[in-house]
């Protein structure tokens, strides 16, 4: 069993963000990524994908985004842009780990990744809620000729079959995919509107009003104010609004919006108004589950939510996590403020690892 002062799960933004500010302070740290290459969570996202905050917003510690700052990148380019920021900074990121289960033994916790084992005096879960797809339970019950897949299996329009396609799911991915799919395809979008931003994203306009709104999401929406504080309950209960999709373009394009699938007849969809759809494809635009299965500790609330303050878990001295929603700010899960986060962490790390004694929320 390897023994280390720090292992963090995910070498994603989160998890190299934390490594950089622990390299930056002298402390020790592995970092533990499950596929083969840093960054192939965002590889592995169907192939159009961009992101929704441009270069200028989408920026790791001590490294800028290489691309003017009002591109938005591709998922492929985030993925380059992460492998290359480790290799940087001389990052110590383990590939093809996955980590089987976090336990705590004695005033620590050993990871085991099936293959390796390591014991640990601090862990940081930066792999986020993004892992086990959720879809409901009767997705089961559609007719096999219908084919079904997650959103996080959708690569491109080729994996669907020839005929009408239901997306279930009206929010930002749901929309991109039924943009793309509406092309080619008679598409049903099923799901309640989030609402959408006053101004797309892509226009002038935007270049004066994101600072603005992320310096709000950063400073003005946290924990600490009674704003912040009504956000993250709103945030934690809902899907965020349409950011680079509008209703119009939907409706331009040709797309069907209807009401949720309540249920499935004769291997059909059924709609909350009673219709039942024909159709030949399903794509679920369904989310995942919170809560990873690999921690065996009583840290995570009914909602799936860890018990934690600005990422240091509250009942678990050294255990802690960067990179899901409004941890501590609305920038909590988006790039340009995981930074911050990430800091937090890595000095809280330092200072108990001088006294000896973990941080407690």
């Amino acid at each position: 069993m390897e023994h280390i002062e720090t292992v963090i799960i995910g070498a994603g933004q989160g998890g190299l963000a934390v490594g950089y500010h622990l390299s930056r302070l002298g402390r020790p740290a592995v970092i533990l990524e499950a596929h083969p290459r840093v960054g192939d969570t965002w590889r592995a996202r169907w192939d159009s994908l961009r992101l929704f905050t441009p270069a200028r917003f989408s920026s790791l510690p001590g490294m800028p985004f290489p691309m003017d700052r009002w591109v938005f990148p591709t998922g492929h380019e985030m993925a380059d842009y992460l492998d290359t920021y480790a290799n940087r900074f001389n990052l110590l990121v383990r590939t093809s780990a996955r980590v089987q289960s976090v336990i705590r033994r004695d005033s620590g916790f050993v990871v085991d990744t099936g293959s390796d084992s390591y014991r640990a005096t601090n862990v940081v879960i930066a792999s986020g809620p993004h892992e086990e797809p959720r879809t409901p339970q009767f997705a089961t019950d559609l007719d096999p000729s219908i084919r079904q897949l997650h959103s996080s299996a959708y690569r491109n329009p080729s994996q669907i079959q020839p005929g009408p396609v239901l997306i279930v799911g009206a929010g930002n991915s749901g929309t991109d995919l039924a943009l793309e799919l509406g092309r080619d395809h008679e598409v049903w979008l099923s799901g309640r509107h989030p609402g959408q931003l006053p101004f797309p994203i892509d226009s002038r306009a935007a270049h004066v009003l994101i600072p603005i709104i992320f310096w709000a999401f950063r400073h003005v929406l946290t924990v600490r104010t009674p704003a912040g504080r009504r956000a993250r309950t709103q945030v934690l209960a809902h899907s965020p609004p349409l950011i680079r999709n509008r209703l119009a373009g939907l409706d331009a394009a040709g797309v069907n919006r209807v009401p949720r699938v309540a249920s499935v007849q004769d291997g059909r969809p059924v709609l909350e108004d009673g219709r039942v759809l024909d159709v030949r494809s399903v794509v679920w635009c369904t989310g995942f589950h919170n809560r990873p299965g690999w921690v065996d500790m009583p840290v995570f609330g009914t909602d799936g939510e860890p018990s934690q303050f600005r990422g240091v878990a509250s009942s678990e001295p050294g255990l802690y996590f960067v990179g899901r929603e409004f941890m501590y700010a609305l920038s909590s899960a988006m790039i340009q403020g995981i930074g911050r986060d990430a800091e937090h962490i890595a000095r809280q790390i330092a200072a108990t690892s001088r006294t000896g004694a973990p941080a407690r929320a």
